[in-house]
This record gives C-alpha cells, sequence and structure tokens, in this order.
C-alpha cells in the first residue's frame, strides 16, 4: 500500500488558503518527500502526517517556491532529536544550495547524504522502491519524479515440492534471495510465477509539455502534474515562463494512459481552478483539480 499526500499546491507565493508545493507519499514505514515549499510543515500537521519517518527529500529545481521550507523542517526535525541519515536528492548544485540555506540551521543531530541527479535520467532504488528523475523543460534545471514499486509474482508452493526445496528457504526466496546451500543454487525464478502489477506515481511540475513527462508516466496509478493556468489567453505567459496549462497536462495523463490526473501548482492569480477543469476534463476525463491536504490510498491490485 502507498499513502500519497498533496500538501501543497500553490506556486510562486502562498496564500491564506494554498500552500506552496509539497507532496508526501509514505511506503512500508518511510516517507519520501518531494519539493518542500514555505509552509510545508503547517501542511504535514493539518493533515495529520509526520515529518519523523521522512527519509527523502527530492527538489525539482531550486527555485524558493520549492525549497524555502527546508531550513525549517531540518531544525524541527535536529529538534526532535532524530539521528537517522536523511537523504536529499536534486539537480547538481545540490550540496551548493543546502548549505548556503543551512546557514541558519549549521548543527543538526543526523547527516544528510546528498545524491546529485548527474544526467537526463537517473534511477534510484531505496527503501522497497525505484525512484527515477527525468529532466523537463523550465527556464533553470528542472526535474520530475517517478516512484514505481514493483511487486514479484506468486509463490508457488507445488513447484517448491516438486524441485525438493529445502522449507526453510521459502521465504528467502521469495523476497528474490538467491541461495547457495551445498553447492545447490536456488533463484526466486523457480518459485515465483510472473511478476505482478504494482505502484507507479509521477511528479512534474514547473515546465512545458515534454516527451520525457509523456515517456515515464506511462501507466501510472496517479500523475500529479503541473496547470499553473486554466484559462487559454493566460498561453503566451505559459510559453514565456515555461510553464504549462491545464489542457496540456490533460493531453499529457491521456498520452501515457494513467489512471488518474491532480494538477497542481497553480498561479496565485488562479483562484478558483475548477472554473477551467471542462476543457481538460474533455481530453482526460479523470482529470482533478488538486488541493492542499488532498490524500489517496493506493493498493495493489490484489489487495
Amino acid at each position: 500500500m502507498l499513502d500519497v499526500c498533496l500538501l501543497g499546491c500553490g506556486g510562486m507565493m502562498p496564500l491564506p488558503r494554498r500552500y506552496l508545493t509539497a507532496l508526501l507519499m509514505r511506503y512500508n514505514g518511510s516517507s519520501i518527500l518531494i519539493d518542500c515549499g514555505e509552509g510545508t510543515q503547517i501542511a504535514m500537521k493539518e493533515c495529520c502526517w509526520s515529518f519523523k519517518p521522512i527519509d527523502v527529500i527530492c527538489f525539482t529545481h531550486y527555485h524558493g517556491d520549492h525549497i524555502s521550507g527546508l531550513p525549517g523542517l531540518l531544525l524541527t526535525m535536529g529538534n526532535a532529536d532524530r539521528t537517522e541519515p536523511l537523504t536529499l536528492i536534486g539537480p547538481r548544485g545540490l550540496e551548493k544550495v543546502v548549505g548556503a540555506l543551512r546557514i541558519i540551521a549549521p548543527e543538526l543531530p543526523f547527516p544528510i547524504i546528498y545524491k546529485e541527479i548527474t544526467g537526463a535520467e537517473q534511477e534510484f532504488e531505496m527503501n522497497g522502491y525505484r525512484l527515477k528523475a527525468f529532466k523537463v523543460n523550465h527556464n533553470v534545471l528542472c526535474y520530475g519524479y517517478t516512484l514505481t514499486i514493483d511487486r514479484a509474482g506468486r509463490f508457488d508452493a507445488e513447484r517448491a515440492k516438486e524441485q525438493e526445496i529445502p522449507l526453510k528457504f521459502w521465504s528467502r526466496l521469495q523476497k528474490g534471495e538467491v541461495i547457495e546451500d551445498g553447492g545447490t543454487v536456488y533463484t526466486p525464478d523457480m518459485v515465483l510465477g510472473p511478476a505482478r502489477k504494482g505502484l507507479k506515481v509521477t511528479y512534474s511540475t514547473d515546465t512545458r509539455p515534454t516527451r520525457s513527462i509523456r515517456e515515464n508516466a506511462v501507466g501510472s496509478d496517479l500523475l500529479i502534474c503541473e496547470g499553473m493556468y486554466g484559462d487559454r489567453e493566460m498561453y503566451p505567459k505559459a510559453l514565456e515562463h515555461k510553464h504549462m496549462m491545464f489542457e496540456e497536462a490533460a493531453q499529457i495523463a491521456k498520452d501515457a494512459g494513467v489512471d488518474r490526473l491532480w494538477l497542481t501548482h497553480y498561479s496565485p492569480s488562479l483562484v478558483r481552478p475548477e472554473q477551467y477543469l471542462a476543457g481538460a476534463q474533455k481530453i482526460f476525463e479523470n482529470t482533478i483539480p488538486g488541493k492542499d491536504g488532498m490524500t489517496l490510498e493506493l493498493r495493489f491490485d490484489e489487495e
């Protein structure tokens, strides 16, 4: 099971009832935060989600509305006597940018592990999921992310018995471990059926439509995508500042064959996103206007 919470869906500046960009996901006892705009801590508290299990924070890019909440969050983690390492992932310059922000949080009781993205795409494996960063098209270096939880095939006890595999190895093989015992090698494919459908979430903001978003979002259970503007008259501004329209996000969702689309990262001038939803829904019916605190529980098919 994967829990998803859109903590904030605002872009550029916070509003009285809209926090800046942040997404929090929980899986198997760990949490991953993507972007950390101003007000992220308050948004977490309002949603009753904890910062304590956060072990990975990713950044799409280093504009203030995506990273300005980090120093305060680090201080809160430190004041809670955290000692576990915290992994930060982001575009090149990550350690330099975070180091500058840490002028107000210089001493922390936990280590920070920096992982800079070095190419157009890069994949990280941790905590039981795969995280892929992919370059998008903004006016600074910017990345989207896809989180994928793979699911192995069903364990076939009859096949294990037929091959006389000792019972004590069954659980280890089911977890994907290769076992050597007295010159005999047992591999997971000896007892597991075909891989089953896993879970997949794709997140992309601050960009024009790109092939990289479409390709990486294919088959996602949820696509969270920028919808900076809904009014078609704002299209020239979207082009100029490299942002996206509602209908462009909907077209990506349709092309990628996702299950559902959440729009996010609204312009401060876009007070009522639902007013502009009809055009996007004509393209992709399951287009949903994101709201602060929106949550979703994703389960494996057979659960």
